[in-house]
């Protein structure tokens, strides 16, 4: 199926992830593109990220997680993250994260609410993260919850957050786009850097200079998809 240019009438948007590390997956370079046009955007993240790293402590990856992925959302144009304190590999899409989700929705007042991949897989043999599934339906189900005043009256009555709608939907890393993100040029290479910043986190994993790799390859592959040097695929839905 081809793919549509992602939605350009909006000024404001709001990334949540589930963990420190997730945006850098490829989402980061279209926000590199964004910010470079004037866009503004928010990082919210469920998790620090504390039980990440096998070799340490949560209470010692968790600050150091936070701190990388400042980083990263440095490298990319974004000056706002917010951590939500959820705890790490154990995340549900229950009430409790569908009202921070709102919460942060209206506090943040976006355009554009966007995350990562909600589906089982990403289209080959390798599971989603439980905490990935968790946060995207939440995300989807959130995003809902914070236009409709009757749902968490408490938003409104202990922190006077009204009501707000947001226009579109967008999920990373979808086995099943829609729209894609031209990041060809400086906005790749800005986002490859804010990958590059999760540091300690790579150098824990087994392949970590293939988890670059891998993110080059797939905006290439994009890029090929849709007529441009370097993309980012999105399945976007209106709101």
């Amino acid at each position: 199926m081809a793919l549509d240019a992602f939605p350009a009438e909006w000024a404001r948007a709001l990334v949540i992830a589930a963990h420190p590390d997730d945006i850098e997956y490829g989402i980061a370079m279209a926000v590199a593109r964004w910010t470079g046009e004037g866009k503004h955007v928010v990082y919210s993240l469920v998790t620090s990220g504390e039980a990440g790293i096998d070799g340490m402590t949560p209470d010692q990856a968790g600050p150091r997680r936070e701190e990388e992925e400042r980083e990263g959302a440095r490298e990319v144009g974004v000056h706002e993250v917010e951590f939500l304190g959820h705890p790490d590999g154990t995340v549900v899409a229950d009430l409790a994260l569908r009202r921070d989700l709102a919460a942060a929705i209206r506090r943040h007042r976006p355009d554009v609410v966007i995350t990562g991949n909600f589906r089982l897989t990403f289209g080959g043999p390798m599971i989603n993260h439980a905490d990935h599934r968790a946060v995207g339906i939440a995300t989807a189900d959130a995003a809902r919850d914070a236009a409709n005043r009757w749902v968490f009256t408490e938003l409104i009555a202990d922190e006077g957050l009204e009501p707000w709608s947001a226009r579109w939907l967008a999920f990373g890393g979808s086995p099943e786009p829609t729209h894609y993100v031209d990041v060809s040029g400086e906005p790749f290479l800005a986002g490859v850097r804010s990958l590059r910043a999760h540091a300690r986190y790579l150098d824990a994993l087994p392949d970590g200079e293939g988890q670059v790799s891998m993110v080059e390859q797939i905006a290439q592959h994009t890029g090929l998809r849709v007529g441009a040097d370097r993309a980012v695929a999105f399945e976007v839905y209106d709101l």
